[in-house]
């Protein structure tokens, strides 16, 4: 099975990659993570192999570059006029469900990973083991701790 051409790829998964990047990287940086991911994706399709769970590939992508930004984000000097006496609280999503974001994002990475892709991306347990690089049992667990994490929250 030959590879569709690059713009069919886009076509079909931008819009679920752009949602786990929003859950994951934030709203903030869900389009500069986007556009790292396609870009890294666009360099090394010509490498990939027929037959390559390509969805599964371009989330893998996804996910490491939401990590990327994270950890940039902990580099990144914030600039004040004046240094306060202990930090600040930090910012959640300016949305209805901000505290439910703020769960998923205290969650461990590999289950909010796991969570996102299951239920804003719809992927299956045997796709999110091949994104987190894993087993299908290992991240069916990953999404069944994640959830009672949550639910533990949110009772």
């Amino acid at each position: 099975m030959a590879l569709p051409p690059f713009q069919a790829l886009i076509d079909t998964h931008a819009e679920p990659v752009r949602r786990f990047l929003v859950a994951t990287a934030g709203p903030g940086a869900a389009d500069d993570c986007f556009q790292e991911t396609f870009i890294a994706a666009l360099r090394a399709y010509p490498r990939l192999r027929s037959g390559s769970n390509v969805r599964a590939w371009l989330f893998t992508i996804a996910r490491r570059k939401a990590i990327d930004h994270h950890r940039a984000r902990g580099r990144r000097a914030i600039p004040v006029a004046e240094v306060p006496d202990r930090p600040a609280p930090l910012a959640g999503p300016e949305s209805p469900d901000g505290d439910l974001w703020a769960a998923v994002e205290a969650l461990p990475e590999k289950q909010r990973a796991a969570v996102v892709l299951r239920f804003t991306c719809d992927l299956s347990h045997r796709e999110i083991g091949n994104v987190l690089d894993c087993s299908d049992a290992a991240a069916r667990r990953s999404v069944h701790e994640g959830i009672k994490r949550l639910r533990e929250v949110w009772t």
